[in-house]
C-alpha cells in the first residue's frame, strides 16, 4: 500500500556481506524482517511478486564502476522506483579463527573483485598464500568459519557473524572506495523533496535521429539540472542500440526538472523513470545541494509562469 513504511526487505546476500551492512544503516530494515537472495534478480523479483517490500542492491562502486546487472534489471520488466540510496564505505579486513598467528595462513577465500582490491596488502604480507575465489565475501567469512581457509576477505560484518578474529582491517589498496546501494520498491508516490535529492531514469533515443543524444542533454542544460552520472547499457536489440541511466540533480516535484521530463518525454523514443530520492550526505563533509544558475531556481520558474499568465490575461505590468 503506498505511503505504509516497509518492513519486510530482501538484499544480495548471502548473510555476512557489504549489502547487509548497507541495509541494516536503514533504521526500518534493522527493525524489520531482512532476507538474502540469490542474486539482484532474484531481490528484484521478489519486490515485484509482493514477497518484499524493498530491496537494497549494488548501483556502482567507485572503483569497480556500474553494476551492470542491476542498471539491466531495472530497466527491463515490471517497473521499479528507487526510493533511497546508501552509500557505504568499502573496509576489507582478513579474518581467521581465534588464534590464528598471520605467519600460519597458506590459503585466504576472497571474492575476485575483494582480493583484486587488496592485491598490494596480499604480496606485502601474504605473499606465499593461496588466494582461492569464492562467490561473495559472505561465502569467504562462512568458508573460514568451516575451517575450509585459512583466512578470508571480507567484510567487517562477515568476519563478527562468523565469529571470526581481524588480523587486519582497512587492507584495500584504495582506502577511500565506497558502494553506491540503491533501495528499490513498488511504484508508488516518490519520498517528499527535502532540497537535496536525485532523480534516476533510463532513455531510450531515437537512433535513426541526428544529435538525439544531445538532445536529451540539452533538456537538462538549459533548465540548470545538473547531470551527476551517465552511463550506457546495451538493449540486447542490435549492436549499436544503448539505453542511457542518467542521474540528475533534483526531484519530480521540481518545477525545472519538471519540465526536462516533459522535455524529454517529447524527444525520446522511452523514458523510463526510476525514482526521486534524497541523496546521501556524508555528515563529516559538510555538503550543500549545488545551487540553481541564475533565472532557473523554482521560484524564477514560478515568477515567470506568473508573468505569462498575467500577458495572457492583458496585464503588462
Amino acid at each position: 500500500m503506498p505511503g505504509t513504511p516497509p518492513t519486510r526487505f530482501v538484499f544480495l546476500g548471502p548473510e555476512g556481506t557489504f549489502a547487509e551492512q548497507a541495509l541494516r544503516s536503514i533504521p526500518a530494515a534493522e527493525r524489520g524482517t531482512r532476507t538474502p537472495a540469490r542474486s539482484v534478480g532474484e531481490a528484484l523479483d521478489s519486490v515485484r511478486a509482493g514477497d518484499a517490500d524493498a530491496a537494497l542492491v549494488p548501483l556502482e562502486n567507485s572503483i569497480g564502476g556500474a553494476v551492470g546487472v542491476t542498471l539491466d534489471e531495472m530497466a527491463e520488466g515490471e517497473p521499479l522506483v528507487i526510493t533511497r540510496e546508501v552509500i557505504l564505505s568499502v573496509q576489507f579486513v582478513l579474518a581467521a579463527r581465534p588464534d590464528t598467528p598471520l605467519p600460519s595462513i597458506r590459503t585466504v577465500a576472497a571474492h575476485p573483485q575483494a582480493s583484486t582490491q587488496c592485491r598490494g596488502w596480499l604480496r606485502n604480507h601474504l605473499p606465499d598464500a593461496v588466494v582461492v575465489d569464492v562467490l561473495s565475501n559472505g561465502a569467504a567469512a562462512a568458508g573460514v568459519g568451516r575451517g575450509d581457509y585459512d583466512a578470508a576477505i571480507c567484510a567487517p560484518i562477515g568476519a563478527s557473524g562468523h565469529r571470526l578474529t581481524t588480523l587486519a582491517d582497512k587492507i584495500a589498496d584504495h582506502p577511500d572506495a565506497v558502494t553506491r546501494f540503491a533501495l528499490v520498491s513498488r511504484p508508488g508516490p516518490p519520498p517528499p523533496p527535502t532540497g537535496d535529492d536525485l532523480t534516476s531514469l533510463a532513455v531510450y533515443i531515437a537512433h535513426d535521429r541526428v544529435g538525439a543524444l544531445l538532445s536529451v542533454l540539452m533538456e537538462l542544460a538549459v533548465r540548470g539540472v545538473n547531470l551527476t552520472r551517465i552511463e550506457s547499457r546495451p538493449t540486447g536489440e542490435a549492436l549499436g542500440r544503448y539505453v542511457f541511466f542518467l542521474d540528475c540533480t533534483g526531484h519530480v516535484a521540481d518545477v525545472r526538472l519538471g519540465e526536462a521530463l516533459q522535455g524529454l518525454r517529447r524527444v525520446c523514443a522511452d523514458v523510463r523513470f526510476l525514482g526521486s530520492y534524497p541523496r546521501h550526505r556524508w555528515a563529516e563533509a559538510g555538503e550543500r545541494p549545488v545551487p540553481a544558475p541564475a533565472g532557473l531556481s523554482d521560484v524564477d520558474y514560478a515568477d515567470a509562469a506568473a508573468w505569462l499568465t498575467r500577458l495572457r490575461t492583458g496585464e503588462l505590468t
